[in-house]
């Protein structure tokens, strides 16, 4: 009789896993293909590819100083293989203003053209240095606790700060067109999903606290939908 009981819990376990597995990356599916329709990045903010990656190659060195549940670093192994895909095609189709008459490249090391160069393989030649780096960091310093619990907060931190650029984008364009709304709210369903899962698997702190800033960060970015739309509607109203 315990046998039913005991086989719906790990069947919860493998379902809860999945979506924590593939659930990270369906938020992007929306915007890739509004990319791919409309050719043209207009209204995304690349910056959020930044953050992902960087966050998600943190969090996998994090793993290796302080092995954390196993669907949380196959997540990240994904993001960073979606994000260079979703990457790949806003550098394929780049916004008008981020057209430049003359190339911009990674190794100019001009700091006004970071993340906004001419060609994707120096987004690769960045990112391979960042990893390379901190790999060789990492490898230094993990004996020493210290640095690998700043290493996990600056990885959680680092994606907490996820809609940031997003909302900074609308924030500056007092717009949300172009943007994904169908993205936000995945972010959202699926950050207060992960944090619920981060308390009940009682992984470290920094993941449910930097959960927690993530939610309320996607609720302001959709709080701008309406406050935009409806400034945007007002002159049309007799």
């Amino acid at each position: 009789m315990d046998i039913l009981p005991e086989f719906a819990v790990q069947l919860v376990s493998w379902v809860s896993s999945g979506a924590m597995i593939f659930g990270g990356i369906v938020p992007y599916i929306p915007q890739y293909l509004d990319i791919q329709r409309k050719k043209s990045t207009e209204g995304f903010s690349t910056h959020v590819c930044l953050v992902l990656l960087i966050a998600n190659i943190l969090r996998i060195l994090f793993w290796f100083g302080h092995p954390f549940e196993w669907p949380l670093l196959m997540q990240s192994i994904l993001l960073v293989g979606a994000m260079l895909l979703l990457l790949r095609v806003c550098t394929l189709y780049p916004a008008d203003h981020d057209l430049a008459t003359q190339p911009r490249h990674f190794v100019d090391f001009e700091w006004s053209h970071f993340w906004r160069w001419s060609h994707y393989r120096d987004y690769l030649q960045f990112l391979a240095s960042f990893t390379v780096t901190m790999i060789m960091l990492t490898a230094l310093l993990m004996p020493i606790t210290t640095y690998i619990e700043f290493l996990g907060f600056c990885a959680l931190i680092t994606e907490a700060m996820l809609g940031a650029p997003q909302f900074y984008h609308n924030f500056v364009k007092k717009s949300t067109a172009g943007m994904s709304i169908k993205m936000v709210c995945c972010w959202l369903s699926g950050d207060i999903f992960k944090t619920v899962y981060f308390l009940v698997k009682n992984t470290p702190p920094q993941f449910y606290i930097c959960g927690s800033i993530q939610v309320m960060i996607d609720i302001s970015i959709l709080s701008q939908v309406f406050i935009y739309t409806s400034s945007q509607m007002l002159p049309k109203m007799p």
